[in-house]
C-alpha cells in the first residue's frame, strides 16, 4: 500500500525545441544543420504539498539531413512518435507514484522514452550523483574532430582546458591520403593524444587495413565499426592488432554482447549511446556483461543539447565511472536550453514550446 504522505506525479509538460547547428555536425557521412527533441517536465507533490521537480531531454537521432535525405543507421524512431507517445502517456502518469515511470520505462518499444522514463526516475528517487566525483576522468574532453576543419578550428578543439588525452577522429569520410595527413596534424600539434577513431561503416576491409597500416598503431585506443560489412572486422584485429569497437550495431534488435564478444575477436569497446539504446536498467546490463569479458564502455553522446548532455555526464560517472565520454558536440548548438547552470529549475523558455500540459497548472518552466 502506498505511504500516506507519498508523493505522487501532480503534472508533466512536454516542450518541443528546434535549435540551429553552425558548424554542422557529422552523423556518420551525414551531417545535420538542425536538431529537434522534446524536453519532458515532472513534478512530484506530497500531501504536506512539498514539491520536487525534474526535466529531461528526449531526442531520437532521426530525421532529415542537409542534402534532405533521411538519417540513417541510428534512432528507427521519430520526433513525431516520441511526442504522440508521451502526450497520450502524460495524462495517464497524473496522481501515480513516481514507479510509474520504471513501469513505463520497462514497456516502451521506443528506446528514447524508455531511456527518459527511467532517468526521470533515477532523479526524482536520487539514484544518479548529484556531482562529478572524479572531474579528472568525467570532465576532460575528448574533442570531436576531422579533416576538412580549418587550422584554427583545429587548435581550439586540441588546446582547449589544458591537456587533451584522447581525441575522436571521423575517418573514412574524405580521401584517405588527406584523413592520414590529418591525423599526423593532431599529433604535431598535440603529441600526447590517443585516437578513437570511427569509421561509421566507411571503409572495405582492404582499405581499413591500408588505412590504419599508416598510422602509428600505440595511439590507436579503437576504431569505430570501421567495415563496410562488420563481419570484416575482426580481421582487422587480426591482421593488425588493433581492437575496434562496436556502436551502430548495438541499435539492432538481434544484437547481444555475450554472442558479440565471443565470436568476433578484437571488440576492445561498445559505444554507449543511451538515447538510441532504452533505459538504465538496460544499459546497465549491458556495460556490466561487457565490462565482465574485459570490454571497455564509452558513454557517447546522440547529438543532444546541454540538458542531455549534463546528464550524460553524470551517467557516465554513475555507470563507467573510469572512462572519459565522449560527448564534444555542444559547440555547435545556437541556443542552450538551461539559462544558467548554477541557477536550479531555470530552462530557456525563449528557445522551448510548450506542447502538451497535464496535471496541476504550467509552473514548469521558469521565467
Amino acid at each position: 500500500m502506498q505511504a500516506i504522505d507519498a508523493p505522487t506525479i501532480s503534472s508533466a509538460s512536454l516542450y518541443r525545441y528546434h535549435i540551429a547547428l553552425n558548424p554542422s555536425l557529422p552523423v556518420a557521412k551525414q551531417r545535420i544543420d538542425h536538431r529537434k527533441g522534446v524536453v519532458l517536465v515532472v513534478n512530484l507533490t506530497n500531501e504536506q504539498h512539498h514539491t520536487q521537480q525534474a526535466w529531461v531531454e528526449i531526442a531520437p537521432l532521426s530525421g532529415i539531413d542537409t542534402e534532405g535525405l533521411p538519417i540513417e543507421g541510428f534512432s528507427q524512431e521519430s520526433i513525431d512518435d516520441v511526442t504522440t507517445y508521451l502526450s497520450q502517456c502524460s495524462d495517464k502518469l497524473i496522481g501515480q507514484s513516481v514507479n510509474a515511470m520504471i513501469a513505463l520505462a520497462d514497456n516502451i518499444l521506443l528506446p528514447s522514452c524508455a531511456f527518459g522514463f527511467s532517468l526521470l526516475h533515477a532523479k526524482l528517487t536520487h539514484q544518479l550523483p548529484c556531482r562529478i566525483d572524479n572531474p579528472h576522468t568525467q570532465s576532460a574532453t575528448v574533442p570531436l574532430v576531422y579533416a576538412g576543419m580549418t587550422e584554427q578550428q583545429l587548435q581550439a578543439k586540441l588546446l582547449q582546458n589544458g591537456t587533451v588525452n584522447s581525441v575522436k577522429v571521423k575517418v573514412a569520410q574524405t580521401s584517405m591520403e588527406d584523413e592520414i595527413a590529418f591525423i599526423y596534424r593532431v599529433l604535431d600539434i598535440a603529441p600526447q593524444v590517443s585516437f578513437r577513431l570511427d569509421g561509421n561503416r566507411g571503409f572495405s576491409l582492404e582499405q581499413a587495413i591500408d588505412f590504419l597500416a599508416c598510422l602509428p598503431r600505440d595511439k590507436i585506443e579503437y576504431i569505430e565499426e570501421p567495415c563496410i560489412n562488420p563481419a570484416d572486422n575482426p580481421q582487422i584485429y587480426q591482421h593488425l592488432g588493433i581492437n575496434y569497437a562496436l556502436d551502430e550495431s548495438l541499435n539492432s534488435s538481434t544484437f547481444d554482447v555475450v554472442n558479440a564478444i565471443k565470436q568476433q575477436p578484437g571488440i576492445g569497446a561498445l559505444i554507449i549511446k543511451p538515447m538510441l539504446l532504452g533505459s538504465l536498467a538496460t544499459l546497465q546490463n549491458m556495460i556490466d556483461t561487457a565490462n565482465s569479458y574485459g570490454v571497455r564502455c564509452i558513454i557517447s553522446s546522440s547529438l543532444e543539447s546541454d540538458i542531455g548532455i549534463n546528464d550524460l555526464r553524470l551517467i557516465s560517472q554513475a555507470l563507467t565511472p573510469n572512462e572519459t565520454p565522449g560527448l564534444d558536440t555542444l559547440n555547435a548548438f545556437s541556443q542552450s536550453l538551461i539559462l544558467a547552470p548554477t541557477i536550479p529549475h531555470q530552462l530557456n523558455i525563449n528557445a522551448l514550446q510548450l506542447i502538451h500540459h497535464a496535471g496541476e497548472a504550467n509552473e514548469a518552466v521558469d521565467s
